[in-house]
């Protein structure tokens, strides 16, 4: 399931796509359109800072704002940056690759499904874009 987290994210960029010629928008501002709480939002906004999806303003006419074209920027790249990884167990992860205890994969099974798995979420997400998500 999505997380919470990565539900309000996508929102917000949404937000920020649809609202791109405004210029920089205040995080109140998003809250209160998108009903985020304040302090969860912060924290999320200053993630996707940190992974190089937003720029930020101090001061007057302050406030977050895309630094790439909404339609560069996928649903996958963000969902790895607030979740990690993408992919249903993590020896089927191609950026979080991890072997599974107790587990034999020449043998297993179900790392099989779950690569067509993560293979068929991954198709859908990596051609969606911010620029998908907008709702005005």
């Amino acid at each position: 399931m999505l997380s919470k987290k990565a539900q309000y994210a996508l929102q917000a960029l949404a937000f920020l796509s649809d609202s791109k010629d405004a210029g920089p928008v205040l995080i109140s501002t998003i809250s209160t359109e998108r009903n985020i709480s304040l302090k969860f939002l912060e924290h999320i906004l200053l993630e996707l800072k940190k992974g190089g999806i937003l720029g930020s303003k101090k001061g007057k006419g302050g406030g977050y704002y895309l630094i790439k074209d909404a339609k560069s920027v996928s649903v996958a790249q963000v969902l790895r940056i607030i979740d990690g990884p993408i992919a249903m167990l993590p020896c089927v992860s191609l950026n979080y690759f991890e072997a599974c205890e107790n587990c034999d994969q020449k043998k297993c099974g179900i790392n099989l499904v779950f690569a067509e798995v993560r293979d068929a979420t991954l198709k859908v997400l990596e051609s969606k874009t911010v620029a998908d998500l907008g709702t005005r």
